[in-house]
């Protein structure tokens, strides 16, 4: 996996956060699942990317 996919996944757990927050403060119960939901799926993501490079490195 490349830097890009790092940063792709730390701008969409950014933007979740971002939602979560709004959702919170505008009492949009809604708008803050959705956030969190957003956060939950970028860290999925991200521990893929580190399990992929784990595993290239173990095989190298």
């Amino acid at each position: 996996m490349s830097m890009g996919d790092k940063i792709k996944n730390a701008a969409e757990e950014a933007v979740g956060k971002a939602k979560e927050v709004t959702g919170k403060v505008t009492g949009n119960e809604e708008l803050e699942a959705r956030g969190q939901a957003e956060q939950a799926k970028a860290n999925v993501k991200q521990a893929g990317v580190y399990v992929t490079e784990t595993v290239n490195t173990v095989i190298d």
